[in-house]
């Protein structure tokens, strides 16, 4: 079993998870965040950590296409080994459907 984001993260970029992962398995992107499910030891403590719910275990439904999309982007994208500020607009944009059509950036954060 692995976890991986969703695309309620989209736009809020919480990194709560990031500061309990025992393994540094999270990468970022401009507007969101990713899982390796590869690197990932399914040790399951970010999921509760997430203030938007966007992690989910790869045993949910539609976890199929995230899994999928977080290891493409973790490939792509800087590991990110600390919490940051969430996005400024993180609470406006927490529980807006259709994120991923609407918002997601395929660009990599940009390295302070």
């Amino acid at each position: 079993m692995t976890y991986a984001v969703t695309d309620n993260c989209i736009a809020c970029k919480y990194t709560d998870c990031v500061d309990v992962c025992p393994v540094d398995c999270f990468y970022e992107g401009e507007n969101m965040l990713v899982i390796d499910p590869i690197e990932c030891i399914d040790c399951g403590v970010c999921e509760p950590e997430c203030p938007a719910d966007a992690i989910i275990a790869d045993t949910a439904p539609d976890a199929e296409k995230w899994v999928a999309m977080n290891t493409k982007y973790a490939a792509l994208w800087p590991v990110i080994l600390s919490s940051k500020e969430p996005l400024p607009d993180a609470d406006d944009h927490d529980g807006t459907p259709n994120k991923f059509e609407t918002l997601f950036s395929e660009a990599p954060a940009v390295q302070a």
